[in-house]
């Protein structure tokens, strides 16, 4: 699957900063512009799993489940 985010990123003295205004809380830091990207890469795909389990939790065993695909 594939999904596009905004990266915001901002330098901060020492530190790049970057942060995701469509995931609430998807932030990431580095010495590098690139290592702070990686770093949002990683907190959004970390959430994105969270909340997938999270919203599951609780479905009966015989909900229709499908997959949907945003490309």
């Amino acid at each position: 699957m594939r999904n596009e985010f905004t990266a915001i990123v901002e330098h901060d003295d020492k530190w790049f900063v970057a942060y995701c205004p469509e995931i609430p809380g998807a932030n990431g830091q580095g010495s590098t512009r690139d290592e702070a990207l990686e770093s949002l890469r990683s907190a959004i795909a970390l959430i994105l799993d969270y909340r997938r389990e999270d919203g599951l939790r609780g479905i009966s065993a015989d909900a229709d489940r499908t997959v949907v695909t945003i490309e």
